[in-house]
């Protein structure tokens, strides 16, 4: 009874000293710090991470020492440093707003019918099955919450419907439209000839060409799917959040693409890997 009443006594004491909105307050930095960590230790600014902890130490353990000299180089440069910090985590910093940016509540107002993802799942993989037998290269963008007008503007405007035939004829080689990437957009071919931002990640097999670089780059800061169609092995690609899985027919790639275009819209957040077999960064 005495240790339980001096737990007791020590944590009114910790809510007398603190308040429960300072409790509060630790928590949700405690919380968003841990975050960062886990996102760091993913990412390609896990040494960049470690080597600011390290200065922040440093300046922490000059100042506890006296050593104001130093502290005073550390402090000022620490100044310049969070200018620094938002130049090199811009990728990482807007990959996490747009994650960020994904919630709930983004589609209670949209009521958009998807009956026609049956059909666009149709067409676009009987387009890339026929342009695999071919060996005819294609990079074809489904986009999802995330909107990518950005991505959208840097190619030419069609504002079609998605058929097979269509999806073929753009990406016929030494036509106007064949390089680069089809958006499709609510079950429109909104725009084709579109450039998408390569993928940073050097650990990606050599293998992987320009387009599946591309295609994963994309996903990489959008919810977007990207479907790959290699022109030099007629290999079926599909991208998603950062990673890639391969080797799709004709009918497994209208069933992952059914599944992902129906999906529920009111839980846009929802891990679309498990839709797709368990896409992951593929390696040699």
């Amino acid at each position: 009874m005495t240790i339980i009443n001096d737990i007791s006594d020590a944590v009114r004491s910790f809510f007398t000293l603190f308040g429960v909105m300072d409790v509060i307050d630790i928590l949700i930095i405690a919380f968003v710090l841990y975050r960062a960590i886990i996102i760091a230790r993913e990412t390609r600014a896990n040494p960049i991470f470690k080597a600011i902890l390290l200065f922040i130490a440093a300046t922490l353990v000059s100042g506890w020492l006296h050593l104001n000299t130093i502290n005073y180089i550390l402090r000022h440069v620490m100044q310049i440093g969070m200018i620094a910090i938002l130049i090199i985590f811009q990728p990482e910093l807007r990959s996490a707003l747009e994650r960020l940016g994904r919630t709930k509540f983004s589609n209670l107002f949209n009521h958009e019918d998807d009956s026609g993802a049956a059909d666009v799942a149709a067409e676009v993989a009987a387009a890339c099955a026929e342009m695999s037998a071919q060996r005819i290269g294609a990079l074809i963008v489904l986009e999802r919450s995330t909107k990518i007008g950005d991505i959208i503007r840097t190619g030419c405007t069609i504002n079609g419907e998605v058929s097979r035939d269509i999806l073929i004829n753009i990406f016929i080689p030494n036509t106007p439209l064949h390089d680069g990437a089809v958006v499709i957009r609510d079950g429109k071919i909104l725009a084709a000839r579109c450039i998408l931002p390569l993928t940073r990640n050097e650990s990606l097999s050599s293998e992987l060409g320009t387009r599946h670089r591309a295609a994963i780059g994309l996903t990489e800061s959008s919810d977007a799917i990207v479907v790959v169609v290699s022109e030099e092995t007629g290999k079926i690609s599909i991208a998603s959040e950062g990673g890639m899985s391969r080797n799709y027919t004709e009918e497994t790639l209208k069933k992952a693409l059914n599944k992902v275009l129906s999906a529920d819209e009111a839980n846009p957040s929802e891990n679309v890997l498990s839709w797709l077999g368990g896409i992951k960064p593929w390696k040699k």
